[in-house]
């Protein structure tokens, strides 16, 4: 079973540790000769914007995934050969999708011998455990498990409830808001089991990217975040599970301690669980699963705050294994440098900014910055460009584009922030949800 390296008080010395030594790094240049100040910012350039090159131009997103297309084609599939899955969602207040949700995946085309269904009411306060109740008295196939809102363990929580009670040979995870095309399982079960992977998670895809500019910019970042999974792969790298539209191998996930309770991330730390011990994630380009974007800002701020903090906190716990022999020598690389990318350059940006602002001196990390923001430009291009079954993906025009990069000038903010917060405040463990609400469009065919 893997366990965490470090909770509580031993994530705030780290996040305090990682602080202090970004502030450094973003202060030292200002006090170098005038001449030398930029060689650090360039140095890190020429590595991290090769790796980020490399990795966006590597991505293979033409065949689905895979290298053969016929994996994901459904009239090659022996459908009595498929092994037994069940279809695992944790829901919480749900009661504007969750109807849409049961239907949705009652259509999905499974051997019924071998498909179970699960919904885990997590203490809803709305109307979603009456409405459950009585779709579970129209759709024989579909578990519904009711748990206390105090139960604890947030969402991991709820889904280790589950756990227990499963007995299929692999589990898909979805959330509330998911859509998916009624062939998925057809095609995303043999892809599993024909590339030999642990876990694999569908690309995700937003379905209301015509709402406003932020939810054309987060299907702008989903593709592009496809796009950076599959390049990492294909450079043997790491890809990591993204909640929604994940299927694993309930062996391994077992084998790992099941859902982490003590983080605010299950997803991405489940990831690092499984590298552990050499059990990898794949990616499916298509089908995509279908999902809700943030609408506004302060909704995106709460989410985006949760994504940084797990996402710092799998890197502190798991950092002896992420570092050490078990892994390759190609994957600890992929993941020092997309540490540093993801999480480094925005702490070192910022500490570069303020004592610029304090020293009134020219910040030095601009030509890193440049290249970071150039890389996920192309990244952007690559996957808006990509083919898509689900909704289409926003076309990478010239200023669909520039504000999609602008955008991602966000985490330059959450991840110091959250840094700061980690380093300071003790953390409490709530389940932090984002709200969802029906859509009209439809999941596809």
């Amino acid at each position: 079973m893997a366990t965490t390296s470090g909770t509580g008080d031993h994530r705030r010395v780290k996040s305090a540790a990682f602080l202090f030594a970004c502030g450094c790094a973003g202060a030292a240049p200002h006090w170098l000769d005038p001449a030398r100040s930029l060689w650090p910012a360039i140095s890190m350039a020429l590595m991290l914007g090769g790796y980020g090159l490399r990795t966006v131009l590597r991505g293979d997103l033409s065949s689905n995934g895979g290298p053969d297309p016929t994996i994901s084609d459904p009239s090659t599939v022996d459908l009595q050969s498929l092994p037994s899955l069940d279809v695992v969602v944790a829901a919480r207040d749900e009661e504007g999708v969750v109807t849409r949700l049961v239907e949705r995946l009652t259509s999905l085309r499974y051997p019924s011998d071998r498909m179970s269904t699960w919904v885990i009411d997590d203490g809803s306060q709305d109307r979603t455990p009456q409405l459950l109740d009585e779709l579970a008295d129209r759709h024989p196939g579909l578990h519904v498990i009711h748990r206390e809102r105090d139960a604890g363990g947030g969402k991991s929580g709820a889904l280790n409830t589950a756990l227990s009670q499963l007995s299929g040979e692999w589990l898909l995870v979805l959330d509330a808001d998911a859509q998916l095309q009624d062939d998925l399982l057809e095609r995303l079960v043999p892809y599993a089991l024909d590339g030999g992977w642990s876990a694999v998670q569908l690309r995700k895809a937003v379905i209301d990217a015509d709402c406003n500019w932020l939810t054309r910019a987060q299907a702008m970042e989903m593709a592009l975040d496809a796009v950076i999974q599959t390049g990492r792969l294909a450079g043997g790298g790491v890809a990591e599970l993204r909640g929604n539209g994940q299927l694993i191998k309930r062996s391994e996930l077992e084998r790992s301690g099941g859902f982490n309770e003590d983080t605010v991330t299950d997803d991405l730390d489940l990831s690092f669980r499984l590298l552990s011990h050499g059990a990898l994630v794949g990616l499916l380009w298509d089908p995509p699963v279908q999902e809700e974007a943030v609408p506004g800002l302060p909704a995106l701020w709460k989410q985006r705050q949760r994504w940084a903090e797990g996402g710092l906190q799998r890197f502190f716990d798991y950092w002896p294994t992420l570092t050490s022999s078990e892994l390759s020598l190609r994957q600890r690389w992929d993941l020092a440098c997309f540490f540093l990318l993801q999480y480094g350059l925005p702490v070192v940006s910022f500490a570069d900014l303020s004592t610029s602002l304090i020293t009134r001196s020219t910040p030095t990390y601009w030509p890193l910055s440049i290249i970071a923001f150039s890389v996920s430009g192309l990244a952007y291009w690559r996957g808006c460009r990509g083919r898509s079954e689900g909704p289409a993906i926003p076309r990478p025009g010239v200023w669909h584009t520039l504000v999609a990069i602008a955008y991602l000038g966000h985490w330059f903010v959450v991840i110091p922030w959250v840094t700061l917060r980690m380093a300071l405040l003790p953390k409490r463990l709530v389940w932090a949800k984002t709200n969802h609400g029906p859509s009209q469009q439809p999941a596809g065919a």
